[in-house]
């Protein structure tokens, strides 16, 4: 961070006041399946828009080269066009795909909490997540998700975060359930860590044959494991459709006994157009409020696909079609209403967890991610893989090594979402990975086969090296066991890694490693007067989530 003036430091130390004291000004607290606005236990409905371009992009927004989307809480311009547009939606909520967290987003944030508006976000994006069908909980997933945390949880308007989306979709797919609920734990446990304030983390789904046991899945078990709201991607509600015929009755019955949150993280179909959002009426309506917390029109471009709302001409300017004008006569024409936080007793449990024969994945979760264990691995191997491998080159080795016709190299680092075994060394890298699949392959042959002479050369992919195991890694290499199969207790504490730009709201009570002490103070360039003018509105904007 660039040092700052005397009065500019005077500026953000008062900006950082002002934005600390509307995080107690009217923050949202969950309470059993609701949402509360904690000043005067009013329940709080999301009334959702989708804020984001396609992950391809289209070059003509502000984008990181390397990621392949679309920022849009990094695009100030686009932010300051867009606010007034999703107020007269009358939105509370945007919800956001993918983040690129070495980027400033304070400008956009605080002209959201200006507005009034929180924001729920994805971690991972399009090339770092949890993939279905190669699905895996590893550092490079941990670090990009809890950098995002990072970069977000303190400013007072981030909601919470979806730990995944649509990520299981069909039952030949739903193993990989045990890894996006392994990042739900994880992610939990790193906001405690670092003494954020209480920020959930969920998961969206999408609306196919397993929405049942999805559901059940990431609300069985232990609380510290479980989601802390559920959002649902549905799009059965089509033109002149009914709660009926929509099935909105089926899906309300289904949910009445959910314990946290559930919400439509994604609604709005687009096989009838211009839309025209009968949905909104009984979404907000006295037969679904007692079940949903509102939900999020998909979405705000106009893209491709035809689900937008505003056009952006080549201008950079925004034009409101039809479907904004029918969404906006629709959220108008709503008030819902539901208990108030001091009378509401919640009675439901957590769900049992899915036993049928299509749900593969397993209640037995992969470990944490932690980089030390990973080093402390590495530390102890003679054989291991070149740090130049290219990523093909890489699953080719993995292929060729881990076939059970050469024999059984891999187990300490292969994860079974279906059977629930992991290795204990199934978190780390690719690379490290592969380096231990080599050395228990070296080990074997040294020990097995004289006649092979170079029992690390695996076409160049691997060298030889002087173990170096410090004293602090022994426990660590027993526990892990020779094979890499037994179960680590002990290993240090995970800390992550902070962005290293300015791109967060405000400073953590953690001074640990990793944590983000300062990471960001939105500047401005107000004269004195303004700056009061601007204290005191910013006061009136409530912000925040606490859970009960």
């Amino acid at each position: 961070m660039k040092g700052l003036g005397a009065a500019t430091a005077a500026i953000a130390a008062a900006t950082w006041f002002a934005a600390s004291a509307v995080a107690q000004v009217d923050p949202i607290v969950i309470k059993g399946s609701k949402f509360f606005y904690k000043s005067n236990g009013t329940e709080f409905f999301i009334r959702g828009v989708a804020y984001q371009q396609d992950f391809t992009g289209n070059g003509s927004t502000t984008t990181s080269g390397s990621t392949g989307y679309t920022d849009p809480l990094a695009d100030a311009s686009g932010c300051q066009r867009d606010v007034p547009l999703l107020q007269k939606l009358q939105t509370n909520t945007i919800r956001v795909y993918a983040v690129d967290p070495t980027k400033d987003h304070s400008q956009c944030m605080q002209l959201l909490q200006d507005a009034g508006i929180y924001v729920v976000l994805d971690l991972g994006e399009p090339d770092t997540s949890v993939n279905r069908d190669t699905p895996a909980w590893n550092q490079e997933l941990y670090d990009r998700y809890a950098t995002v945390i990072d970069s977000f949880a303190n400013y007072t308007n981030t909601l919470g975060f979806f730990a995944g989306n649509e990520v299981s979709n069909a039952p030949n797919n739903t193993q990989a359930s045990a890894f996006v609920k392994a990042a739900v734990r994880d992610m939990k446990a790193y906001i405690v860590s670092k003494k954020y304030r209480p920020l959930g983390v969920g998961y969206a789904s999408d609306d196919d044959e397993t929405r049942t046991e999805l559901a059940n899945y990431f609300n069985c078990g232990p609380a510290q494991n479980s989601i802390d709201f559920w959002g649902y991607n549905i799009y059965s509600w089509c033109g002149k459709s009914s709660y009926s015929d929509s099935k909105y009755d089926v899906r309300t019955e289904e949910f009445s006994t959910y314990n946290v949150p559930a919400f439509f993280a994604e609604y709005g179909c687009n096989k009838v157009e211009p839309r025209p959002f009968d949905e909104v009426a009984y979404l907000f309506g006295s037969n679904m409020t007692k079940v949903w917390s509102g939900g999020i029109v998909y979405m705000y471009f106009q893209e491709a696909n035809d689900y937008g709302l505003v056009t952006i001409g080549s201008d950079k300017k925004a034009t409101t079609l039809t479907d904004f004008d029918n969404l906006s006569t629709a959220m108008a024409s709503v008030k819902p209403s539901g208990p108030n936080s001091a009378s509401y007793s919640p009675t439901n449990s957590p769900q049992a967890c899915p036993t049928t024969d299509t749900w593969k994945a397993a209640t037995a979760l992969p470990p944490t991610p932690n980089e030390a264990v990973c080093n402390c691995m590495v530390s102890n191997l003679t054989c291991v893989a070149k740090s130049s491998l290219s990523d093909d080159d890489v699953t080719s080795q993995f292929d060729y090594i881990c076939n059970p016709k050469l024999g059984n190299f891999c187990s300490g680092v292969n994860a079974n979402g279906s059977t629930g075994k992991y290795g204990a060394y199934s978190m780390c890298s690719a690379n490290q990975r592969l380096s231990f699949a080599f050395n228990q392959y070296y080990l074997d042959q040294t020990a097995t086969n004289t006649d092979n002479n170079n029992p690390c050369e695996f076409s160049g992919a691997a060298s030889t090296v002087r173990p170096k195991v410090a004293s602090s890694c022994t426990s660590i290499i027993d526990q892990a066991g020779a094979a890499g199969t037994g179960t680590i207790t002990n290993a240090p504490s995970v800390t992550g890694k902070s962005s290293s730009t300015g791109s967060g709201g405000g400073s953590s009570s953690s001074s640990s490693k990793g944590a983000a002490v300062i990471v960001g103070v939105p500047e401005f360039d107000f004269g004195i007067l303004k700056l009061a003018g601007y204290l005191v509105s910013a006061m009136l904007v409530g912000a925040g989530v606490v859970l009960y």
